[in-house]
C-alpha cells in the first residue's frame, strides 16, 4: 500500500481591511485626471485577522500592515506595471512563527505590491472598526509610530463636482469593500525615502476579507 502523503497546511483567513491612499478613489473624472501621474503613488494599508491560519500558523486576533511607494499613480489603468518599494509591519503580540506568517500572508494577498519589501518592523498595531461595521465606514490602523490611517463615511458636502463615483477599485480582492474618507493617511518611516501626511481626501476603504487558498 502507498504511503499516503502529508496534508498540506490550508490558508483559511476572515478579518477586517483598510487603506489610505494619496490620491482620491472616489471622485469625478476631472478631478481623477488631474491626479493621475501626480499623486496617488503612496498607500497604506492593512488587515485585521480575526480568525484563520496562514501556512499552518493561528493568526487570530492579529494585524499586519504595508506601506507602499510607487513608481506611478496607484490603480492607474493604463498601467501593466507600477514597481513598487513597500515596508510591512508586524504587530509585536505576534510570536516569530506568527510574524513570518503574517508577512507571508500580507505579501500573498497583495500580490506585486508588496513583492520589493525593504524592511519589515515589529510595531503594537491597533485596529479598529466601529461596532466590526464596515458599512459605518469608521475605522482606523496605527501601527507604533510609524503609519496611521482613520475614517469617516462619505459625505454629501463632499462632494465638488456632484458626479462623483468610485474611480479606482481597492488595492486587494475583497469579500466586500466601501469608499470612505480619509481623516488620516500618514508614515512617518525612512525606509522608503518619504514620509507624508495626506488627510482630508477621498482616499479610502473599508472592507472584509476572506482569503482561502
Amino acid at each position: 500500500m502507498a504511503a499516503k502523503l502529508p496534508t498540506l497546511p490550508t490558508n483559511n483567513l476572515r478579518g477586517e481591511y483598510i487603506e489610505a491612499r494619496t490620491a482620491d478613489v472616489y471622485t469625478g473624472p476631472c478631478f481623477a485626471n488631474g491626479e493621475v501621474g501626480q499623486t496617488g503613488k503612496l498607500a497604506v494599508m492593512g488587515w485585521h485577522i480575526e480568525q484563520g491560519s496562514f501556512d499552518g500558523v493561528k493568526l487570530d486576533g492579529l494585524s499586519v500592515a504595508g506601506v507602499l511607494r510607487a513608481k506611478d499613480t496607484l490603480g492607474d489603468f493604463a498601467l501593466t506595471s507600477n514597481p513598487a518599494k513597500a515596508v510591512i509591519i508586524v504587530d509585536d503580540k505576534a510570536t516569530p512563527e506568527q510574524q513570518i506568517a503574517l508577512r507571508g500572508f500580507a505579501q500573498r494577498i497583495a500580490g506585486e505590491l508588496l513583492r520589493d519589501v525593504v524592511r519589515v518592523d515589529i510595531q503594537p498595531i491597533s485596529f479598529e472598526m466601529k461596532d466590526g461595521n464596515v458599512h459605518s465606514r469608521v475605522a482606523s490602523l496605527v501601527a507604533g509610530n510609524l503609519a496611521k490611517v482613520s475614517t469617516r463615511p462619505l459625505q454629501e458636502t463632499d462632494q465638488v463636482c456632484h458626479n462623483e463615483s468610485v474611480w479606482y477599485d481597492p488595492l486587494v480582492k475583497l469579500d466586500h469593500a466601501m469608499p470612505a474618507y480619509t481623516t488620516g493617511n500618514s508614515y512617518e518611516g525612512d525606509a522608503l525615502g518619504e514620509t507624508w501626511s495626506y488627510p482630508e481626501k477621498r482616499g479610502s476603504y473599508v472592507g472584509t476579507f476572506h482569503f482561502k487558498d
